[in-house]
């Protein structure tokens, strides 16, 4: 009987050591794929805080561009669509890139305002949009990093075996779609 006892450890052990490395990737995934969702709800609480913004510049641009309706119907109209939910984050990047794309254009009318350009209010909310856009984009690249880390997880053998076990799929990386707005917009003082 003591002859089978290492044969019976070494089994043990065989079976023993690929349930630890499940049970570790498993986690791993876990771990993931919470710091994915943890990362993205700090994005969403930015774009909050920008979609917040948005009404406030519109209505104070209204005060001195009154004639500039198309403009601020077309700002208006960006916010409602970022705002609405969303399914899939690509979806939520082509209409935050619109959104900022129209606040752009915005900037570009308040150019020709010199007496809305010197307004306290209007200074006071682009100064905040811009430092809102800062923030965004920390965030998205910390969500970034975060997507990167699970996608390769996902998609590597032999951690995509535990991860086809748990329906665990790709996500989707938070991205602008049009490159000249991946700068924050500049306050001109």
């Amino acid at each position: 009987m003591n002859s089978q006892f290492p044969i019976l450890i070494v089994l043990a052990a065989g079976a023993f050591v690929p349930l630890l490395w499940w049970i570790g990737t498993y986690n791993g995934l876990i771990r993931l794929r919470n710091h994915c969702r943890e990362s993205w709800s700090d994005i969403d609480t930015e774009l909050k805080r920008r979609h917040n913004l948005i009404p406030n510049l519109v209505a104070t641009v209204k005060g001195y561009a009154a004639h500039e309706r198309e403009t601020l119907a077309r700002v208006t109209a960006a916010r409602d669509r970022a705002v609405a939910p969303h399914e899939r984050v690509r979806d939520q990047g082509g209409d935050e890139s619109a959104l900022v794309r129209e606040v752009g254009h915005l900037f570009a009318v308040a150019e020709n305002y010199p007496e809305l350009k010197s307004d306290q209010n209007f200074l006071q909310l682009q100064r905040e949009l811009v430092n809102t856009e800062d923030r965004i984009q920390a965030a998205r690249r910390f969500y970034n990093a975060n997507v990167r880390d699970l996608n390769n997880r996902v998609e590597m053998f032999p951690s995509s075996l535990v991860a086809g076990g748990m329906n665990l799929s790709r996500w989707d990386h938070f991205e602008l779609q049009d490159l000249s707005i991946r700068q924050a917009p500049t306050v001109d003082l």
